[in-house]
């Protein structure tokens, strides 16, 4: 009976010497730190990355004092604050009688109060029908531009009222559509009746919405040409074989990059649908009136910094901020229903 190279005499079969060598060498040791389970310490690390960690703490700081921090005032919409229990502010808190839910229960019997929640959601309803989906159609518009030059000139030119202040907005909207303006005049110079859309209450609505869509649409269009500067040319080029047309491929291959940016910008401006604005309203205020300007960022500026009653604001505006976490996780719940990622994974 012939053996193999492999083989014992008893029939058994023998480890290659590769493999038991490979067996008896002593593993190597982990880096000199490391704990057996391969995790750094916390101490290790810290050495490693204190030039980044020394880079974001400004960042940080600033981050905690002026968002986190102020958050620990919210207990005064608790309380019948008086600022004036003290000679300092932040030990009035300590020294004002507390009421419970009594704030809250104020709003249940506010008038203004649902006025202002009114027109915060018929802002919210129209903007987004309105004012959500103009940076897709402009995205899509320049990324159909072929030369570069024309379209980073475009790109410019839209984007640039973002960094102006809500004071020039409606300077400039005076200028143009106010009575005063340079439609007024030129109609009324040409023997028409001027108009003032400034001082308009019922069109008010439709006003802010243009507004917001010449300051920040331009803005959003970076967003979506991020998204779609990811997407393959050999799509397009898949697509233009099998002979789909210019909607075509806009259809089958451009929107279904942009859907998870889209998903979730729509969750994130469903959770801010509360909060439609502050200082546009707050300029245009006398101008129209409270009934038609009156949304909750101004009613809780009215009610806490021009009356005085910090508790009944605070209240307000806890409500608002706590109705925008529900709206938030409902909208990403429905997102998820949809099969898009939203703002977190299930």
């Amino acid at each position: 009976m012939s053996l193999t190279a492999g083989s014992r005499p008893d029939g058994t079969v023998e480890e290659p010497r590769a493999v038991v060598a490979a067996a008896t060498e002593p593993k190597p040791r982990p880096p000199r730190g490391t704990s057996k389970a391969g995790k750094v310490p916390l101490r290790i690390r810290l050495r490693r990355d204190r030039a980044l960690i020394l880079m974001v703490a400004p960042v940080i700081a600033l981050l905690l004092l002026f968002n986190y921090v102020p958050l620990l005032g919210n207990v005064i919409a608790f309380q019948d604050y008086d600022p004036y229990a003290s000679d300092n502010g932040i030990a009035a808190i300590f020294q004002s009688p507390w009421v419970g839910l009594e704030q809250f229960s104020r709003t249940l019997d506010d008038p203004l109060f649902w006025s202002a929640t009114k027109n915060t959601l018929v802002l919210f309803a129209l903007q987004l029908v309105l004012f959500f989906p103009v940076p897709i159609a402009l995205a899509l518009v320049i990324n159909s531009v072929i030369r570069p030059r024309v379209r980073a000139v475009a790109q410019a030119i839209m984007y640039l009222p973002h960094f102006f202040s809500w004071v020039l907005v409606v300077t400039v909207f005076q200028q143009i559509l106010g009575g005063a303006g340079i439609i007024a005049q030129t109609l009324e110079a040409h023997g028409w009746s001027g108009f003032d859309l400034m001082t308009d209450a019922d069109l008010f609505k439709y006003l802010v919405t243009a507004q917001a869509v010449w300051k920040d649409a331009g803005w959003g269009i970076i967003v979506f040409l991020a998204a779609l500067s990811s997407v393959s040319t050999d799509l397009y080029e898949a697509a233009a074989m099998d002979g789909a047309g210019r909607r075509r491929r806009m259809w089958h291959v451009t929107l279904p990059a942009l859907r998870p940016v889209i998903a979730l910008l729509l969750v994130l401006r469903v959770g801010d649908a509360l909060s439609v604005g502050f200082e546009q309203f707050l300029l245009q205020r006398h101008a129209v009136g409270a009934g038609a300007s009156e949304v909750l960022d101004t009613y809780v500026w009215n009610m806490g910094i021009q009356n005085g009653d910090f508790s009944y604001a605070a209240a307000v505006g806890l409500a608002k901020g706590l109705i925008g976490v529900c709206l938030v996780l409902g909208a990403n719940k429905f997102v998820h229903l949809l099969g898009e990622q939203g703002v977190y994974r299930k």
